[in-house]
Parts: structure tokens; sequence; C-alpha cells
């Protein structure tokens, strides 16, 4: 048995993770262990707590450590507008820009004929029902402007035509651009000038 053997185990994992290669997860656990006490030791524990408290909220699909997220039951939130986001990285990007102050709902990803990703497979429905049930008066789609991104954006505005005002982001979100690599001035530019659909 090799010396190293959970320390190249480490490495494989960390480099699993994206943004992270082999080398790049070399130079981060070498600099883990260097500072163990001051910074592996309380991310194994803040990475164990995680481990066993996250979860995904209930309502919008959030990741948080509740079965509804603070961002639900915020009723300073509860002001009609619900934002459509693919995933919880886009969702983060909004919050971090600080311009949104309602409330979100992810879908889980994006419509895809080729690898047969439907409304089922995705929380459209549940974003139905919300509608549907909740005092929404705008829905904010803030999806990728990525084929399957559009594709989705105008399959829920087919479905939500009439009921609900319907805007999306506007100047600043490049196509093909995915909202979790623009930056904060260019998030709050486009949801300040979304427009109607």
């Amino acid at each position: 048995m090799s010396s190293t053997q959970d320390i190249d185990r480490l490495i494989e994992m960390m480099a699993k993770l994206p943004g992270l290669g082999p080398r790049s997860a070399r130079r981060a656990v070498l600099h883990l262990i260097r500072k163990r006490s001051l910074q592996l030791t309380p991310l194994a524990d803040v990475m164990q707590i995680v481990a066993a408290t996250a979860r995904e909220c209930l309502n919008c699909g959030n990741v948080g450590t509740t079965d509804i997220c603070d961002i639900c039951t915020s009723e300073k939130r509860a002001n009609g507008e619900l934002c459509v986001v693919e995933d919880v990285a886009d969702l983060w990007a909004m919050e971090r820009s600080g311009v949104f102050k309602g409330r979100y709902h992810v879908l889980g990803g994006t419509l895809s004929a080729l690898d047969a990703i439907g409304p089922q497979e995705l929380r459209i429905p549940r974003l139905m029902d919300r509608v549907a049930t909740e005092a929404i008066s705008e829905v904010i789609l803030a999806l990728n402007a990525t084929i399957d991104g559009q594709t989705t954006a105008h399959y829920i505005a087919d479905q939500l035509d009439g009921q609900v005002r319907l805007t999306s982001l506007a100047q600043g979100v490049p196509i093909g651009g995915e909202l979790d690599y623009l930056d904060d001035g260019t998030i709050t530019a486009a949801m300040r000038a979304r427009k109607e659909l």
C-alpha cells in the first residue's frame, strides 16, 4: 500500500470538480495539507456538515439546509416577481448582483430533444403550479442565451401566455452566454432592462 494513497485519492476527487484539473487539484491539496489546522481541518468539518444537511428547496429548487429555503420563506421577497433560472449557480449569480428582490424558480436544466429532456424532467410543471397558486404577477425568464435556453424560454412563454406578465433579461447577456459566468454589473443591467415577451 502506497504511503500517499489517501492523498492521491483526494487529488483525484478534487480534479473532478468544475474548474480544477489534475495539476490544479494537486496544488490545492498540497496547499491544504500545508495549512492543515487553518484550512484543511475546518474545510473537512464544514464539508461533513454540508454533506449531512444540504437539500433542495421543495418550493423553488434552491440549495440550502432546510426543506424550504430562506428566499421562499422571506415575506420581503413576496412581491409577485418570480425569476426563472436554469440551475442553482444561476440563482446564486443573480443573488450576487443584488438587483433582484423577488423569489426564484430553478428549472434544473433546459429542454433538449437530443438528450430526451422534456418538461416533465424539469421543474416546469411545478412552475405552472406556482403561477396558478401563488400571487405571481410577473415571471422573469432569466435563462441562458443558448439554443436550449431560448427554446425553454419560448416553451414556458407559450404555457404561461395570458396568465402573467412575462419578461426576459435584456441587454448585456451575450448569445451563448451563461449567467454564472457574467459579472454582477452585466446581470444588473440585464435585469433592469428586461423586456416583455
